[in-house]
């Protein structure tokens, strides 16, 4: 049985994991362009010098260095007002830089493993595996006793159990039986000698115990056999993270060419998807909360019903319609008062999935085509053809308002100075701070007409300041979520601008309804119930 504090430290291992699967490929990319280098010689640099010096793309190198400000081998300094970076060694700068060589095996694994089935092990990845993880046993000539050396030891830890953990657990490997039961290799995989010896390295971790071949889970086994998703959405980006290099100092655009079927090429969608379920339910309880004490006033004071954009494979909108149906007064009044779901989403993969789970779960629901950059396009769509007007239904949505896609900031928006500590970029070429927060001020000024009465109902994600991150480091997977967003031009930035763009839209957060997680200076996720002023 683990105790509070083994639960503690071993949450941590998690962070630092994510920390590693993120920072291994970014720090080598620097080191390697000899960028790491030349920061050590001139103790200080310029953003826009150092691109043009290292012939790298503004954006994306903004990015990577704010990656090893966050996890505190460098100083990282906006100004907003002159829209300049600057980046300056500290106490650990020589330190850490000077091991990001260590980094090697573990990135060329990480592009080797791209060319492989993504949900099996194949022979050759074993064999690639196998002489990484050997040194690993054997220390990786690293000292743990010195922290900047332990620090990078669990990255190279992290990049490679990663994506292991999420491939055991997307293949059932962390299935009850296995969980519960001693197995031997040959149970699980069809090359079992090479299997046993991945096995075997995670007996070194502690995850099993290993008599005669056969195995069995530890109780720190367990604890991260049931947390395998929380790395899911990080691994998601694997495909991204092996271009990296590319990113950063060659075609910035080279995995947003357009693909047949329109395939996405930076990311892992249905990774991505599993591992944000797992995340996700953390949050549902308080969304409950809310949608309760929505649907339980009068029935002349309640929305006609639920838009959720960004419905995905339309999990969300069908939790939504069951603790509707069976924990509030509106429920038992759906004959009279009948309740109108609709499901949007950009992607027609994720509408015919969505139409599917709706079905087979017998839950009637309008799915349809929506930009969370048009609603006005989506309230055309569904007074013409349905007859629902979108400002009578209540707006829902999860993570999904940093991912827009970009447009160019109008004159009259611009913000004279943010206050946010984010890196932005869109195909490589960076986007300053202020244009950031006035397009999401434009954002909310689409939307306002819509949520005004009944409200928008958001979880966000958000950025953290890399100082507090570094301050922080195996409390919070930032540097992470600062990563997979920053490299696949996505904006992120910190509560309090969120709601601030909000407020200057015309939307303001009801009190009672807002929640953040966790509730101190480096939140990474908040619950908004965002409506028109009174």
């Amino acid at each position: 049985m683990l105790t509070k504090n083994d639960q503690a430290r071993y949450r941590g291992e998690i962070f630092r994991h994510l920390d590693g699967i993120v920072t291994a490929p970014v720090a080598f990319a620097l080191h390697s362009h000899q960028v790491t280098n030349h920061i050590l010689e001139a103790k200080s640099v310029d953003l826009g010098q150092l691109a043009d010096r290292v012939k790298g793309n503004e954006g994306y190198l903004n990015v990577a260095l704010r990656v090893l400000a966050s996890q505190g081998w460098l100083n990282y300094e906006v100004n907003n007002q002159t829209n300049e970076v600057t980046c300056s060694v500290n106490e650990h700068s020589d330190a850490a830089f000077s091991r990001f060589d260590r980094f090697e095996d573990v990135v060329q694994l990480m592009k080797l493993s791209g060319k492989y089935h993504p949900r099996k092990f194949a022979q050759e990845a074993f064999m690639a595996m196998e002489p990484i993880c050997r040194k690993f046993r054997e220390g990786y000539d690293l000292d743990e006793a010195n922290p900047i050396e332990h620090q990078i030891k669990k990255h190279i830890e992290g990049a490679l159990i990663g994506p292991t953990i999420v491939h055991l657990g997307m293949g059932g490997m962390f299935h009850k039986y296995f969980m519960e039961a001693s197995f031997r290799a040959d149970e699980y995989h069809e090359h079992p000698e090479s299997f046993s010896k991945l096995l075997s390295f995670f007996a070194h971790l502690g995850w099993f115990t290993e008599r005669n071949a056969t195995f069995q889970f530890t109780d720190k086994g367990l604890f991260f056999a049931r947390r395998a998703s929380a790395y899911g959405v990080t691994v998601s980006y694997s495909p991204m993270f092996r271009q990296v290099d590319e990113m950063i100092f060659g075609d910035p655009q080279h995995l947003r060419e357009d693909q047949p079927g329109g395939e996405e090429r930076h990311v892992d969608r249905e990774m991505n998807v599993w591992g944000s379920g797992g995340a996700h339910a953390t949050y549902f309880k308080r969304i409950d909360e809310i949608i309760i004490e929505l649907f339980n006033r009068p029935i002349e004071e309640q929305p006609k019903g639920v838009l959720d954009m960004g419905c995905g494979n339309g999990a969300f909108i069908q939790h939504v319609f069951e603790v509707i149906e069976q924990r509030t007064l509106r429920g038992q009044m759906l004959d009279e008062h009948p309740l109108f779901l609709v499901g949007a989403d950009y992607n027609e993969a994720a509408l015919r999935i969505t139409r599917a789970n709706l079905i087979k779960s017998d839950i009637w629901a309008k799915v349809v085509w929506g930009d969370i950059g048009r609603p006005d396009l989506l309230a055309k769509d569904l007074l013409e053809n349905y007859n629902i007007e979108l400002n009578a239904l209540l707006n829902v949505r999860t993570f999904l308002d940093h991912n827009r896609i970009w447009e160019p900031v109008r004159a009259e928006g611009l913000i004279e100075k943010s206050t946010s500590s984010g890196a932005f970029a869109h195909r490589g070429q960076r986007i300053s701070n202020n244009d950031v927060e006035a397009n999401l001020v434009s954002h909310f000024e689409k939307w306002q007409p819509f949520v005004e009465r009944f409200g928008l109902l958001v979880i966000e994600l958000h950025t953290v300041p890399p100082a507090i991150t570094a301050a922080n480091l195996g409390r919070t997977p930032a540097t992470a979520y600062d990563a997979t967003h920053g490299f696949s031009d996505q904006y992120i930035v910190e509560p309090d601008v969120f709601v601030r763009c909000a407020a200057r839209a015309g939307l303001q957060v009801v009190t009672d309804h807002s929640h953040r997680y966790p509730d101190t200076d480096y939140t990474t996720v908040t619950i908004n119930l965002l409506r028109g002023k009174a």
